[in-house]
Order: C-alpha cells, then structure tokens, then sequence
C-alpha cells in the first residue's frame, strides 16, 4: 500500500497507543513520520519495532510555542517539508467532580490538549503551504460531543478542540489544507487504564465493563481502528472532506 507515498507526516502524542499505530501504518503507506512526544524511552522504542529509516523521533512539549516551531525544523531538515499533520497529544487528567477539580490540571489539561494543537496549527501551516496543501487531523474524543461526569476538563478540551478545526477548516480551505477531527470512544490504551482507575481503583473492571455495555459494537476499539480513521483523513481518499467530526466510536453516539 502506498497511500502516504511521497508525504511527510508529523504525529504529536507519538509515545502512546494510537500515536504508535498511526506512526507503523503510515509508514507502511510510504509516509516518512516524525514522532513527537515527551517519553523518549517510548518514542526510540517505537522507532526500533517500526524498523525503518522513514521513521524518527523528537522529545518536545506540545504546549510550548519554540518546541512547536523546532518540530516543524527537524521535519523540514530530515525529510524535506510537512504535508500532514495529527495532533494527537492529550492528557486525561483526574477523575474529579468540579467543585473538588484542582485548578492546575485544569491548565495542565487545557494547555496540552488545547494549546497544543494551536501552537501545532501555527507551526505547520506555513511548511504546509510551501508544499502547495496537507492534510490536518486533530484528535478529538466522543466526549468532545457529549458530556461525562468525573471529567468535565478533558470534555472541555475536547470540545473545544472541535471548535479549532472547524475554524481552522474554513481559514485555510483556500490554502488546500484540510483539517478534521477524529473523535474516538474508549480505546485499549493507557488512557483507558488510567481513567478506569480513577472511576474506582477497586472497581476498574466492573467501570470498563459497563463503558463496554454503552458501545454498540461490544468492545472497546484497538489503537489500529482510530489510526485507519486517521489514514484516511490523511490521505488523498478524504480529498473533498474538511470541517469535519468524525466519530470512531462503536456507536456510541449513534
């Protein structure tokens, strides 16, 4: 398959499971991937189970503008350009009611899940246009379309990352860059674990059960399912889609 042949891609949130799944298909697609995230550890693994030189990494903070700006560099310099960009980074933070939620993860929260992929879109747009277009993926959740008690910061972020993408869609159209969300239900990651416990450390099989009892489909989705979501608003298959919310989701919100 070579749907990413020829493109260059950067995947922020690169340490994390669907960082790492969207990293290993696109570089089967041919694409040449920068991953980018905090836990250098993850990241090199990542890059030696990918095992190929159209793969790299970056340690940098999403929420920092310099960092933003040092990302788009190295793409540039290693690989030639940006044509795509996933704003994967996203923390989850506390499980908490709001009158008990502390304040600082509060910001925490806002500046990586929202900030973040501001900055990135500041970043990459300019690479973007050098190259004629590209293609923009902000990953956002089905609790960016509904709201969950415990989590009232995440669902912030979340929505507002909906409200990014849609401005952003109609700000850079006639640019030829799109830009989507993809907005995914409980998935098999350390996300999940962490918010599971966090519904009750005692109970976290008994919570995963009952998130599971919520999805149509029966099961909480692999990293693979959100990363072929993103593929595709990456690749030239969704050419005529931007502005929009796409929710992988098992039904959820059906």
């Amino acid at each position: 398959m070579s749907r990413l042949e020829g493109k260059v891609a950067i995947v922020t949130g690169g340490a994390g499971g669907i960082g790492k799944a969207t990293g290993h298909l696109f570089v089967a697609e041919g694409a040449d991937v920068l991953l980018v995230d905090l836990d250098e550890a993850t990241l090199k693994t990542t890059c030696e189970e990918i095992g190929s030189n159209k793969v790299s990494y970056l340690v940098a903070d999403v929420s920092s503008s310099k960092d933003n700006q040092t990302m788009v560099a190295a793409a540039e310099e290693r690989y030639g350009g940006v044509d795509i960009f996933i704003a994967n980074a996203g923390i989850e933070g506390d499980v908490a009611p709001i009158t008990k939620y502390d304040e600082s993860k509060f910001d925490q929260i806002l500046a990586v899940n929202v900030k973040g992929p501001f900055l990135g879109l500041q970043a990459t747009i300019p690479a973007m246009v050098k190259r004629g277009g590209g293609s923009i993926v902000i990953t956002s959740s089905v609790g960016g379309v509904e709201g969950t008690p415990g989590i009232a910061p995440y669902a912030t972020s979340k929505h507002a990352v909906i409200g990014l993408m849609k401005s952003a869609a109609k700000e850079v159209a006639a640019l030829n860059i799109r830009v989507n969300t993809v907005n995914p239900s409980a998935v098999e990651t350390r996300m999940m674990r962490s918010l599971e416990a966090g519904m009750g450390a005692e109970m976290a099989e008994a919570t995963k059960q009952r998130i599971t009892e919520g999805i149509p489909l029966g099961r909480y989705a692999e990293p693979e399912d959100i990363a072929k979501a993103i593929l595709y608003l990456a690749s030239d298959d969704s050419s005529f889609v931007t502005g929009s919310v796409n929710m992988v989701d098992g039904g959820t919100t059906a």
